[in-house]
């Protein structure tokens, strides 16, 4: 394995170890964490068969790393956005938006080298407004298993909700998710491309 890939899983169990030693939550630490734990299983076994753009795993541990801040401290806890809320008066803490944000941004990267790579659609024009459906799809799966696990676990979802008391908190967060989505579309398609094409020459 290259070193590249040995750094990155370097830090990724350097902030699983941190993010779990100390968490504010057993249960909720386990429901987090454990879908960074199950991602990169994947990407383990794929491997061989598949490998990402280097950038795409370099933004695949930026997104594992958000939800591992999430994981330790809670979505509603994270003490710098803590501070953010007091200094710009803001009803909320609004960390769990940036993860949102994140679901979109990052599955956008992996989406489309997918389509890309293996050759999914034909017509390359269409492939962004497929992308932003993928994330979307996904976004709104993930707010299905907020409610299925609110329905199990009662009172005890709050924090795994991290709703804050926000009524249309499930609506912005598909909307946050969204925008991640068309960002890296707009941001960073052509860097992508530019990767794509050095890997498959």
């Amino acid at each position: 394995m290259e070193k590249k890939y040995i750094v990155f899983l370097a830090i990724f169990f350097a902030v699983a170890i941190w993010s779990g030693i100390g968490a504010y939550e057993t249960g909720l630490w386990f429901l987090e964490a454990g879908m960074c734990l199950v991602g990169v299983a994947i990407l383990a076994l794929t491997f061989k068969r598949f490998k990402f753009t280097d950038m795409t795993y370099f933004f695949i541990l930026v997104h594992l790393i958000i939800l591992f801040i999430g994981a330790h401290y809670s979505y509603a806890r994270v003490p710098l956005f803590d501070w953010i809320k007091e200094v710009f008066d803001q009803s909320r803490n609004n960390y769990d938006k940036v993860g949102h944000f994140a679901q979109g941004f990052i599955p956008a990267m992996i989406a489309r080298e997918l389509i890309i790579r293996l050759d999914v659609v034909k017509k390359k024009s269409w492939i962004p407004f497929f992308v932003v459906c993928i994330c979307m799809a996904i976004s709104a799966f993930y707010e299905l298993i907020e409610w299925w696990v609110a329905v199990l676990s009662g009172d005890g979802a709050d924090d795994f909700l991290g709703m804050q008391g926000y009524e249309w908190d499930t609506q912005s967060d598909m909307l946050c998710a969204t925008i991640g989505a068309i960002c890296m579309l707009i941001l960073f398609s052509k860097l992508q491309d530019k990767q794509i094409k050095k890997m498959t020459e």
